[in-house]
């Protein structure tokens, strides 16, 4: 049976009967929150300690520690499961193993949620579960708040990116998710260690927005009465790291675009970028596929992604690369679509379904084309290589093709994960590509960074990977709210107003 205390449904009586419960217990001297207790094992290491071999009463004494999830009163005697970091352990409390009276005038008014530590032995019960056979307990943490009897049955989603401490106590999925992406930033930086990078940090406030075409974030100095913007993309200053001879960079850090959120988008998400001198883009394609490949199998224990709608996505083997510019002559059935005028183009993609703006520039256009009809289909790893050079201001053009630069864009699952390039070190073409820029997108540009520039750096390759996106590959997350801790939000008066 459950313990009683948590058939009714009324959260706001519970609050005030287990208020009542902690005053009681402060009352007589039994503050929870002024007690703490020794975790000697988690669950997991409690049971990998029992031994069949021995007998019952040989089994090594442990103290583990957690929430209680489960709690089962059964006169005399009660069954509980706590869950720490490592995950759930049973614990078999009885009357006559507890000092005299404790059992009934305390542990049988615990409630699901509280935190306790319990010491006592290992056994296995007659349905083969290992559990501990409670000498000792002590309630360490007392919850006013009842948890939610079944995570799935609440719907609103804002509720649960706005409480994620609920999911991660009820919802073993997202525990888990959540050490997965630690795990894979973890052997991020161990393969790049191991490859002679150096991890570096670069500031979140910049005086320029640059890096990328992005709408910042502004926010002012008072002490240097300026405005400064929350960086965008994490690019000009390692590039610099290349100017002072840094030959291998790389950072993990957020940035901040105030933009729109969607499943895959969130105004503060994390990125990897790395540079890396005498090398180029095809020099990071070798890079990226190892890293992703490696952080797959290390961390997921597979190359073989499973989708939710049953595709198998497989990132072993050779991966597929193909030109920008092919992609877009497939999906639109135009051999000379690069020839159009504008307005021919406007009214090839208003036939393929396509609204557009039409005072969108020529190239973000076709970029719509890209971005609407090729990329979701790109499920399987790709390298679209040579897109048109007015994507980005920061990469070498490519030699026997002045409209392209040598660049790709790694898609897998039918979204951009990385892109990379050959990075442009010449400072007068930099300038120049700066300068000509059009469209709505344009990059700020960075008269420090075209400075630092112009005292020479290497060749090189540069890429930027998104983590989150990642994750939602690597785990099957649903959306990019599922693997950002705690996402962007309304503040809670404001959503109420909404």
């Amino acid at each position: 049976m459950n313990n009683s205390n948590e058939n009714n449904d009324n959260s706001h009586d519970l609050y005030a009967v287990r208020l009542q419960k902690l005053e009681g217990l402060i009352k007589e001297g039994k503050n929870p929150f002024r007690a703490n207790c020794e975790q000697t094992h988690t669950s997991e290491s409690a049971q990998a300690l029992y031994d069949d071999a021995l007998e019952d009463e040989a089994q090594a004494t442990v103290k583990v520690a957690g929430r209680i999830v489960v709690f089962r009163v059964m006169g005399k005697a009660s069954f509980i499961k706590i869950q720490d970091r490592a995950g759930q352990i049973q614990c078999y409390v009885t009357r006559d193993e507890l000092p005299e009276g404790e059992y009934n005038t305390y542990f049988k008014k615990l409630d699901r949620g509280d935190i306790i530590g319990v010491e006592g032995r290992l056994f296995k019960t007659k349905t083969g579960e290992i559990t501990v056979r409670a000498t000792r307990y002590v309630l360490v943490s007392k919850s006013l708040r009842p948890l939610p009897e079944k995570w799935a049955g609440l719907t609103n989603d804002d509720k649960i990116y706005r409480q994620r401490y609920l999911d991660l106590i009820v919802n073993p999925e997202s525990r888990l998710r959540f050490k997965q992406r630690s795990n894979l930033i973890k052997e991020m930086r161990n393969y790049l260690w191991e490859r002679d990078f150096t991890e570096v940090e670069t500031p979140v406030l910049q005086s320029v927005a640059g890096g990328a075409a992005a709408r910042p974030f502004v926010t002012q100095s008072n002490a240097l009465d300026c405005d400064f913007y929350m960086r965008i993309a994490l690019e000009l200053q390692l590039k610099q790291m290349l100017v002072g001879g840094e030959e291998r960079v790389f950072e993990i850090g957020r940035v901040f675009r105030n933009e729109g959120l969607s499943r895959r988008h969130n105004p503060e998400f994390t990125m990897l970028e790395l540079y890396q001198a005498f090398t180029d883009f095809r020099g990071m394609m070798e890079l990226t596929q190892g890293l992703i490949q490696h952080l797959a199998q290390k961390v997921i224990g597979t190359l073989d992604i499973q989708r939710p709608d049953g595709t198998t996505i497989k990132l072993g083997g050779e991966w597929k690369e193909v030109a920008y510019k092919d992609l877009v002559i497939e999906a639109t059935g135009e051999k000379g679509w690069f020839e159009l005028s504008k307005d021919e183009k406007l009214t090839r993609v208003e036939a393929l379904g396509i609204e557009v703006n039409p005072t969108l520039e020529d190239y973000e256009i076709t970029n719509n084309v890209f971005e609407k009809i090729i990329e979701p289909t790109l499920i399987q790893p790709t390298f679209v290589t040579h897109i048109p050079k007015e994507l980005c201001p920061l990469a070498k053009i490519t030699e026997n093709d002045s409209s392209t630069i040598d660049v790709f864009e790694l898609c897998i699952n039918g979204q951009e994960i990385a892109p990379a390039y050959s990075e442009q070190n010449d400072p007068n073409i930099q300038r120049e590509m700066f300068s000509a820029q059009i469209g709505e997108e344009v990059q700020d540009m960075d008269t420090e960074f075209l400075t630092a520039l112009e005292y020479g750096m290497p060749p090189a390759g540069g890429m930027g990977l998104g983590v989150d996106r990642l994750v939602i590959l690597l785990t099957g997350a649903e959306s990019i709210r599922d693997t950002i801790l705690f996402p962007s939000l309304k503040p809670l008066d404001q959503a109420s107003k909404s």
